[in-house]
């Protein structure tokens, strides 16, 4: 991404009264349905992001971000494969400052992963050679985190019918050392984030389980993982327990409450749950805030899209047994989220895949959806909401070699020369079911016009923390604020 210092847009803050303007991009070229998953990263360093979809059985497509336009290149390189794709997700495996892709197939012959390497735009199959090749599963949820704190990514992948898989990264090659770690939960995994939620300096995982099975929350404690869930009060995340009609498709990590402190939000089949944190742990404000809507619901998505310094959310719904359970966008306001779906969304087969990133790189944060149905799509929209002053910065975490390994870290933005937080995001550390990015963080700051930037990253059981005071966010649209982390690993 370009390493511009201003990031702002001008976009300023929505009456929660009125829905937000939604506009498809290029419908006629995305209105292919039978999608599943879409994953964005910068693939080729020219300072936009770009998109790759995964679909049911058409070719995969990778769209080249050409001056917001997106061009499918994925024939070119070689990552138009058709098998049945179930996951996707961009990162820097071998550290050489370009995103690599990992994509997870449904059963067939041959490996259910496949890890491209980028080589400077161009994509080399070194599934066997980097050691994952994995020969059955039904895939779903990969994360590349950096567990171990060498400063180089390890991969986790939730799968839906054997026990989840842990590689760690030892340079040219993944061991598998999930049983090891404590790692191999058998459950019936479809989601899976990571984020330092207890605040001891080490990553720990929420793990989204389907068919009745109980949510994980894998507590870090250094040599091995050991599963909290229960004693925190998430084992269900909102649904009925140990109802093997509901499960949770996809956790979402959040400051949603703009305290700080990282939430939780859980996607369900069953009623969805919001779980705040509190100085004493989780409180369950589900009801209290209005989003234990009962249904099936495969994911979930917070973004701050009027830039008032609070975060919206986006809940996809599912399409099962001929019934279109129907996505939110909901508006926080006064301590509730507020459901102003746009008319236009509200008629979409939309389901599984769901990210907000900025496509024309103009500040706002615009939305990209798969839906799996033969008559679902995989669109684009456009954020047109007229908006003339309120401000976001883009925040791009990287490490002392500039390289994108600090999934994770905490990014949390103040009014310059103060504690007055404005907002708080974390880098991507596996977005939760169908969904992913490697992209920067996005921070609404309202009308400040100065802020400054905290980025804490939490390894080998501390929490280190690097400033950049003073930012501007008059300026160049769409352009990133580069921070980078320095220290020991």
């Amino acid at each position: 991404m370009r390493s511009i210092l201003v990031a702002c847009c001008a976009l300023p803050l929505l009456a929660t009264s009125t829905a937000p303007t939604l506009v498809p991009v290029q419908p006629a070229d995305l209105a292919l349905g039978g999608s599943f998953t879409n994953a964005v990263a910068d693939i080729d360093n020219d300072g936009d992001l770009d998109l790759f979809v995964g679909f049911g059985g058409a070719p995969n497509r990778l769209y080249r971000n050409d001056g917001s336009r997106l061009v499918d290149i994925a024939r070119a390189l070689g990552l138009d494969d058709v098998r049945g794709t179930r996951a996707a997700a961009w990162g820097d495996m071998d550290a050489d400052g370009d995103p690599d892709l990992l994509v997870g197939f449904a059963p067939a012959v041959g490996s259910v992963l496949a890890l491209y390497r980028n080589d400077g735009g161009r994509f080399t199959d070194v599934t066997r050679k980097r050691g994952l090749w994995v020969s059955g599963g039904a895939v779903r949820q990969p994360a590349w985190v950096d567990v171990d704190g060498d400063s180089d990514l390890d991969l986790f992948v939730a799968f839906r019918d054997r026990a989840n898989l842990f590689f760690r990264n030892d340079g040219e090659r993944f061991v598998e050392v999930g049983s090891a770690l404590g790692l191999a939960d058998a459950r019936k995994t479809v989601g899976a984030s990571w984020a330092d939620l207890d605040e001891d300096g080490d990553l720990d995982l929420v793990t989204a389980n389907q068919d009745g099975d109980a949510n994980g929350l894998f507590r870090n404690d250094g040599a091995r993982f050991t599963d909290v869930a229960d004693a925190a009060g998430l084992a269900w995340g909102g649904r009925a327990p140990r109802n093997a009609q509901n499960g949770t498709v996809r956790p979402c990590i959040d400051d949603v409450d703009h305290n700080g402190r990282l939430d939780l939000f859980f996607a369900n089949y069953g009623p969805n749950g919001l779980f705040l944190r509190q100085s004493a742990g989780y409180r369950d404000v589900s009801t209290e805030w209005g989003v234990a809507i009962d249904g099936r619901y495969d994911a979930c998505a917070f973004a701050d899209i009027d830039h008032d310094g609070r975060l919206d959310l986006y809940v996809n719904g599912t399409v099962t047994g001929g019934k279109n359970y129907p996505d939110y966008l909901f508006m926080q306001d006064s301590g509730r989220l507020i459901e102003r779906t746009p008319a236009n969304v509200r008629a979409l087969a939309a389901d599984h895949g769901v990210t907000w990133f900025d496509l024309d790189q103009d500040g706002a944060l615009d939305l990209a959806l798969t839906g799996v149905e033969p008559s679902g799509m995989h669109l684009v929209l456009r954020n047109t909401t007229p908006a003339p002053t309120a401000r976001s910065i883009a925040v791009r975490v990287l490490d002392a070699r500039g390289r994108a390994t600090r999934a994770g870290a905490e990014v949390r933005v103040y009014r310059n020369g103060s504690r007055d937080l404005l907002g708080t995001r974390v880098v991507d550390a596996g977005s939760g079911y169908n969904a992913q990015s490697d992209q920067p963080v996005h921070v609404g700051v309202g009308a400040a016009r100065r802020v400054d930037v905290e980025v804490t990253w939490p390894s080998r059981g501390q929490r280190r923390s690097t400033w950049r005071r003073g930012v501007p966010t008059d300026g160049q649209r769409g352009a990133s604020v580069v921070v980078t982390t320095t220290g020991a690993p």
